[in-house]
């Protein structure tokens, strides 16, 4: 059993962030790019969709 489950969660979360500047770098430069251009609109969208999915597969493995 993990006994620090938010700082096990944090590290899960750095991995997955990690893995598009390791994997292809230059990719991830232009979707950076492409995201600063952006209306702060369409970014909290993204943010808000984003937030429910990740909650909803959350309470989905909790069941």
């Amino acid at each position: 059993m993990i006994e620090h489950p938010i700082i096990a969660a944090i590290a899960l979360v750095m991995i997955f962030e990690g893995i598009m500047p390791f994997i292809a770098p230059k990719a991830w430069k232009n979707t950076l790019l492409q995201l600063a251009q952006m209306e702060d609109k369409h970014l909290r969208i993204f943010g808000a969709i984003m937030m429910v999915a990740g909650a909803l597969i959350f309470k989905y493995i909790q069941s």
